[in-house]
């Protein structure tokens, strides 16, 4: 006989592979083994597919294991969706939440550390379970689970229901890729946030002359990355590469390797679900002790570095002030890190330490804003590519196409001039140098024109890989505020503090934005100033060569 369930709540699904299924609806089950929180059956219309298990109760001739001895059941919560599995500290790999890699679609993963530099072999990691970890507490706690309190003594189906219904006062939507419900943005708006904010963690929205804005760190620092050394350990069986970190704010070095900046990522896109986090520079598992990988590398840090100091919530976070200051005390190190991965202010709690100014936003206006901004990135992240294309196809020429050209017409009027010197004519032996030396004039020039790249085009598309980062950040970003959005158009009824939440993520959200424009005017300004800066002296390099040249025919 076939295993049939009966549906509690309406789903509807959103992505392939899924079913619709609606309340009261009686469906049928493949098998009863749930995968990470999803059944596989059919519906009343045939359609076959994944749904939420939580969202269905099996149909048993007996009482089941859910009823205990005294005839109530368990509380039923929903299950966390496949991409909201919760990792501990000694995971291998990291949850980076938010955010593809560069030139990826923004949809929520990220690829995990790769090549035995990176792998979670030392002291630095604890995976021994920690003994100062509150009972219930893992190591790195989930994206906020989105719950539905139900009650506890089985009653009738309807009543059931009811009950489960009555502690949300708006319809849910637990797509398990909804970055509305993994952020936590739901949750916020449904009023299940609850955490305890002390002062020091709260974040201010100001409003300010082009509309709300975090407010300004009173102490900002920057921090400098030297040139990484390479340290070995096991006896030399097995080698890493350190950066020496400098904060200005303490003037103390610390060491940090690869993995380390890696860790505090992941711990960053978890705590701060409506702030595009830098992507960090990519891994490499091969190669990565190679001078030109290393040195990308490092450049690339120092974006990101710089991008995190000038964030005013980033750079003054619990977490990332920990990754700055903590030195060789290994003690300290991870008591430091245990605390960072017992965040309670994740998620929905997030959103509980925002506090924004006392004229609400217009939702309309904030609506056109959003949709403003997603045009505008939109156009950037396809001039990006285009310009990145653009410039690196440029500099490909120059390193080898104009670096040969020059140099064939250096190797001719060398051969020129060695023709001429045949002639053994003493009078024409300044015209015979002067011809050879401007001859190796355009083969230096050959090389000014492979070596240029790496001063003035290099750094623009490491700025652009940058960005493009943060543009795959924000599809996540603009989703919680929409969501958000449309549950208080849904709900026109329950607009008291459902309206004042949805404020709270609307403030946070378009300060978000207000940063990244201006950091983006500031990185564009400078970036293209040093650009034209060095253009300009590398024309004035080859003037200055040709000029030397001349000046070889008037020596004799």
């Amino acid at each position: 006989m076939a295993l049939r369930a009966k549906v509690l709540y309406d789903f509807h699904s959103e992505n392939p592979g899924e079913i619709s299924i609606s309340e009261n609806e009686l469906v049928t089950l493949f098998s009863e083994e749930e995968l990470e929180g999803w059944l596989e059956g059919e519906n009343s219309r045939g359609e076959a597919g994944l749904f939420p298990a939580s969202y269905v109760e099996i149909i048993r001739d007996h009482i089941t294991s859910n009823t205990n001895n005294n005839g109530f059941s368990s509380p039923k919560t929903k299950a966390l969706p496949p991409t909201q599995t919760s990792f501990t500290s000694s995971d291998s790999q990291s949850q980076r939440g938010l955010g593809a890699g560069s030139g990826g679609s923004g949809g929520g993963s990220f690829h995990t550390s790769q090549g035995s530099d990176d792998d979670w072999d030392d002291d630095w990691d604890d995976s021994s379970p920690a003994t100062d970890v509150p009972q219930g507490l893992g190591g790195t706690p989930p994206l906020y689970p989105v719950t539905t309190s139900l009650p506890a003594r089985r009653g009738s189906s309807q009543q059931h229901q009811q009950q489960a219904k009555s502690s949300a006062t708006v319809g849910r939507n637990l797509n398990r890729f909804s970055t509305f419900v993994k952020s936590g943005g739901e949750a916020f708006l449904l009023g299940e946030a609850s955490a305890f904010v002390k002062d020091g963690d709260r974040i201010c929205v100001v409003m300010g002359k082009h509309g709300p804005e975090w407010q300004e760190d009173p102490y900002p620092f920057t921090c400098t990355i030297d040139d990484p050394t390479k340290q070995t350990k096991f006896k030399g069986m097995k080698s890493y590469m350190s950066y020496g970190l400098t904060p200005t704010h303490t003037n103390v070095q610390v060491n940090r390797r690869y993995k380390h900046f890696d860790w505090l990522y992941a711990r960053l896109v978890e705590r701060f679900p409506v702030i595009s986090v830098p992507h960090l520079p990519e891994k490499q598992a091969t190669g990565r002790f190679e001078e030109d990988f290393i040195s990308k590398r490092r450049k690339g840090l120092i974006w990101w570095m710089n991008h995190m100091t000038s964030h005013p919530v980033l750079a003054r976070c619990d977490v990332f002030q920990h990754f700055l200051t903590c030195g060789a005390d290994e003690k300290a190190w991870k008591q430091g890190k245990r605390k960072a991965e017992r965040d309670e202010l994740v998620g929905a709690n997030f959103f509980l330490t925002i506090s924004t100014p006392d004229v609400p936003l217009d939702l309309q206006e904030v609506e056109s804003k959003i949709e403003g901004f997603k045009t505008f990135t939109k156009r950037m992240d396809e001039n990006i590519v285009i310009v990145n294309t653009t410039i690196n196809e440029f500099a490909r020429k120059q390193m080898a196409g104009f670096k040969k050209e020059y140099q064939k017409v250096g190797q001719s009027f060398k051969l020129l001039g060695q023709a001429f010197e045949l002639d053994q004519q003493a009078y024409s032996a300044g015209l015979n140098k002067a011809i050879a030396y401007t001859g190796e004039a355009y083969e230096a020039i050959g090389e000014y024109f492979a070596e240029q790249p790496r001063q003035d085009l290099d750094p623009i598309s490491d700025l652009l890989d940058l960005y493009r980062g943060h543009l795959a950040n924000f599809p996540d970003i603009i989703h919680v505020q929409k969501g958000a959005l449309t549950k208080v158009k849904d709900c026109p009824k329950q607009e008291g503090e459902l309206h004042d939440r949805c404020n709270i993520i609307s403030c946070a959200t378009l300060a978000e934005i207000q940063h990244f424009h201006r950091t983006r005017v500031r990185d564009f300004r400078s970036q293209m100033q040093h650009h034209l800066r060095q253009q300009i002296g590398f024309f004035q390099k080859i003037t200055a060569k040709l000029e030397d040249a001349l000046q070889r025919y008037d020596d004799e």
